[in-house]
């Protein structure tokens, strides 16, 4: 007897027979796409938030990210525009940075010899290797050259510095400065309608005598826009030499009898009353600033 002729229709099942298992997918080796990071929208720049965390000043987070040593969830940045969204992962040379601490102020006496810099590309010892060991990683408002010293303000929070060195606060930066020359009691009191000085600018300068022993003399100023060596400039172009120049005040904060290199905290108190509960986000308050002009009445005592 002959088999049964295979049926026309499952002539295709017939020629190729059904798998008995199916073919198992190999898990894809490409890595996974890096999360989307914007420059818009809702979160504050990471820049900004850096300087908060009292990681560094806004300026200096900028140049860390341009140097890619800031990662945030996994991605090196580039630019200081990302945005930073809730619950991102942020690391800073591999370390994650922790969520912003209240504002905080401290008064330094900065001695001569030491640069007002972390880091000194020669070599020179900075402010920041000589403060106590027990404060947070603090950013300086302002600067002091080498060879300056006196009230130098500390904080924790770099968004907070940035707001305090801006010339709308118009805040009163004193000084005592020894000069070597004999200064003109006119030339000086012209101060307080500003001076031009190869093509730079001044603002209103306030200069009186104080005494003169031989050839030095003692003089106190106030400026409020406080240009890079601004006094020493000014003084030069007046024939005078400045061999000694002391900050003695920073608006509301004054020196008083802060013993040299002494580091000693604004009570957080006058740091809400001057700036408010948010003072990363908001200008000082003039009549707070008002009802306490200083910490400590400057020393008038010519050292």
């Amino acid at each position: 007897m002959k088999p049964p002729s295979p049926d026309p229709a499952n002539k295709k099942d017939a020629r190729k027979p059904k798998r008995a298992f199916e073919t198992v997918r190999k898990p894809s080796t490409k890595a996974a796409p890096a999360p989307k990071l914007e420059t818009s929208g809702d979160g504050d720049r990471i820049a900004k938030v850096l300087a908060r965390a009292g990681i560094a000043s806004r300026r200096d987070a900028e140049r860390m990210i341009e140097d890619g040593r800031v990662r945030m969830d996994g991605v090196i940045l580039t630019t200081p525009a990302i945005k930073v969204k809730p619950g991102a992962q942020i690391l800073v040379d591999g370390k994650p940075v922790g969520k912003p601490e209240p504002a905080r102020l401290w008064r330094y006496h900065k001695p001569r010899g030491l640069v007002t810099s972390h880091k000194d590309e020669l070599g020179r010892p900075t402010v920041f290797q000589h403060l106590p060991p027990h404060l947070p990683r603090v950013v300086s408002i302002g600067r002091l050259d080498i060879n300056s010293e006196g009230l130098l303000l500390l904080t924790n929070d770099g968004e907070l510095a940035r707001r305090m060195e801006l010339p709308s606060t118009a805040w009163l930066r004193k000084y005592r400065v020894r000069v070597y020359g004999r200064p003109e009691p006119a030339i000086l009191a012209d101060l307080a309608n500003g001076i031009t000085i190869d093509g730079v600018a001044y603002g209103a300068i306030d200069a009186v005598i104080d005494n003169v022993r031989g050839d030095n003399a003692w003089l106190t100023m106030g400026l409020r826009e406080g240009k890079n060596r601004e006094i020493k400039r000014v003084m030069e172009a007046l024939g005078l030499q400045v061999n000694r120049l002391i900050r003695i005040a920073y608006g509301p904060f004054a020196l008083g009898n802060l013993a040299e290199e002494a580091v000693d905290p604004v009570p957080p108190k006058l740091v809400s009353e001057l700036f408010g509960p948010r003072p990363m986000l908001e200008q000082p308050k003039p009549e707070a600033a008002q009802k306490r002009p200083v910490l400590n009445h400057p020393s008038k005592k010519s050292r």
